[in-house]
């Protein structure tokens, strides 16, 4: 059986966003770039999953860029024609994580739109998930309350295909705008990476997400 969604990478987001598309019912090819820790994710996933190593075919309609910013043009490039028709979701938080204090894309841009770039065209471009964690994918919950999860995008079709995903999975889907508002998805989380680092918010941890009430 062909897999229903690819994920790009192989550590603790890739194996979130893995087990939250098989919660949803949907089969995970992972392609990562080292073979032996892609293939002890995909054997600790069990059925449903499977895997390779970038540059194997993608079978998703749905490729999800489960890497660090600083990999993400890479592993665009390397991809090639592969995601041509497709939609690909980028997750990046481009945070300078050596300071906390500043985004590396350049004003007026973001990393989803820089995705958009790269791919000309040949595949929709999707922003979501960047505003959940590896740990609370897995539950699709914290403390009982389910997660928000933030989609930006230009393509209408391209947006119902992933919020579709994350409703099955249990968790509820917000249509945020045109992929520009990636721009403040990404900026919002500048804020929520530093108050996680600062000892001066000791309750705020690395299982923190996002949700707005009602």
């Amino acid at each position: 059986m062909s897999a229903e969604v690819t994920i790009i990478g192989s550590g603790r987001m890739a194996r979130g966003l893995a087990q939250m598309a098989l919660r949803a019912g949907r089969a995970v090819q992972i392609l990562g770039r080292d073979g032996s820790q892609t293939r002890d994710l995909v054997e600790s996933l069990g059925a449903g999953a499977s895997g390779g190593i970038i540059g194997a075919p993608v079978e998703g309609g749905l490729v999800v860029l489960a890497v660090p910013y600083r990999e993400v043009a890479n592993v665009v490039r390397e991809l090639g024609d592969g995601v041509d028709g497709r939609v690909v979701v980028d997750i990046a938080n481009p945070v300078d994580v050596s300071t906390f204090d500043r985004l590396l894309t350049p004003a007026g841009t973001s990393s989803a739109e820089e995705v958009a770039v790269m791919v000309r065209g040949r595949a929709e471009v999707v922003k979501a998930f960047n505003t959940v964690f590896a740990s609370t994918l897995e539950s699709g919950s914290v403390g009982g309350q389910h997660l928000d999860v933030f989609i930006a995008g230009d393509s209408e079709t391209a947006k119902e295909k992933v919020s579709a995903l994350v409703a099955k999975s249990g968790m509820r889907p917000i249509d945020a705008g045109p992929l520009r508002r990636s721009r403040e998805l990404e900026a919002f989380m500048l804020l929520v990476f530093g108050l996680q680092v600062s000892p001066a918010h000791e309750n705020f941890n690395w299982d923190t997400s996002l949700r707005i009430f009602p």
